[in-house]
């Protein structure tokens, strides 16, 4: 999965691009310091971060 899986697709859209890089880097470091349901895998050919659900 991706972060913007979790939103709609308009929704998404109207984030505004920093707020979605720092959306991304928050989520990213907040697997990594809470045990919740959701690994980091790898990038994909995008670039963006790829999540894997438990």
């Amino acid at each position: 999965m991706l972060v913007k899986d979790l939103f709609k697709g308009y929704a998404w859209n109207r984030i505004p691009k920093r707020d979605r890089l720092m959306l991304g880097s928050l989520f990213l470091s907040y697997i990594g310091t809470q045990e919740c349901k959701v690994t980091v895998a790898d990038k994909g050919a995008s670039g963006q971060q790829r999540y894997l659900k438990q």
